[in-house]
């Protein structure tokens, strides 16, 4: 099992990004705007979600360790050891 620990903006940022994928996506699929509006908000959106799910994605797995580390560290441990 991996652990890994964000601060409560991070998990902001997780969130907003998914969800300005969410609604470009949404957006694509809907038909309440004319056609060329909707396609342009719809990409634009969808790919600002995906551009800067990668930096935050890169940052959360950089974060992430085997759980229970910490236990290990202060008994002066290396996961190798055990």
């Amino acid at each position: 099992m991996r652990e890994t620990h964000l601060t409560l903006p991070e998990v902001g940022l997780i969130a907003a990004t998914r969800g300005a994928a969410g609604i470009g996506l949404g957006l694509l699929l809907a038909g309440r705007l004319s056609d060329e509006q909707r396609k342009a908000l719809g990409w634009g959106l969808l790919l600002f979600g995906l551009l800067t799910t990668v930096p935050l994605v890169a940052e959360v797995l950089g974060k992430s360790r085997p759980a229970g580390t910490e236990r290990w560290a202060e008994r002066g441990l290396s996961p190798a050891s055990t």
